[in-house]
């Protein structure tokens, strides 16, 4: 689904030299769920940053769902990006002035779909965070929590093929922070791809596969047990990287 190969990033000023990722190698297979740590500085933001096509690399190879990032033009990356990627952040980012269904319709109707195929999408997708029955409410109705649900929302409508999670649950309470990871477990286990950096140890070890990165490379590579979700889930085959 997601493969790096000698991927590097260097970022140039006129007087240095930064380089945030460096013979970077990863292959994420799909229907994973990996989790992405590291200490600050490490170059997890850059790696999700290029792996979301939100931002170009210096050398080496990405593939995306059978696809050679490397050489798009920005329309073809943008195609790429909206047709296979969703995107979850640690700010909720929604619209106050907007309630949860057209928050959710936002980036719909940026993709020109038909009004029918936008409302089925909304209401697969609001149902699928537990959150049908608050399609009218706004975000200042709910709690922290329940917008994360919300942006999670947003990002299912557009039936992306993987979750890109940028420490989604750092604004929550760990209450909080447990529900929104058994909903991504969830999601994972209908077959949704997902890639998540976080700081939280105990949220890291609950996914299928611990990824560390230090110094713009990957350090180890962890495999953790099953969650109870995914426990349940038949699988024909276990992911190896």
């Amino acid at each position: 689904m997601l493969r790096m190969n000698a991927l590097s990033k260097v970022y140039r000023t006129h007087l240095i030299e930064t380089h945030a990722l460096r013979g970077f190698e990863i292959h994420v297979r799909e229907g994973e769920f990996v989790t992405v740590t590291g200490p600050s500085g490490s170059g997890k933001t850059t790696f999700l940053n290029i792996a979301g096509l939100l931002e170009d690399f210096t050398e080496g190879d990405y593939f995306l769902d059978g696809v050679n990032v490397k050489g798009l033009s920005d329309r073809e990356r943008t195609r790429l990006r909206n047709e296979k990627l969703g995107y979850i952040f640690q700010g909720f980012n929604l619209i106050p002035d907007l309630n949860l269904f057209d928050n959710v319709d936002v980036p719909l109707r940026y993709r020109g779909l038909p009004a029918s195929e936008r409302k089925r999408r909304i209401e697969e997708a609001l149902a699928q965070v537990g959150l049908a029955s608050r399609a009218k409410h706004f975000p200042a109705e709910l709690s922290g929590g329940q917008q994360q649900r919300v942006a999670i929302a947003r990002a299912l409508a557009g039936e992306p093929k993987v979750l890109m999670a940028d420490e989604p649950t750092g604004n929550l309470d760990t209450q909080m922070a447990r529900s929104v990871m058994e909903l991504l477990e969830e999601i994972n286990a209908r077959g949704t791809t997902i890639l998540m950096v976080t700081h939280d140890p105990e949220l890291a070890v609950r996914a299928q596969r611990n990824v560390h990165i230090i110094d713009g490379q990957v350090s180890d590579l962890v495999r953790s047990s099953p969650t109870l979700v995914q426990a349940g889930i038949a699988s024909s085959a276990s992911p190896q990287i």
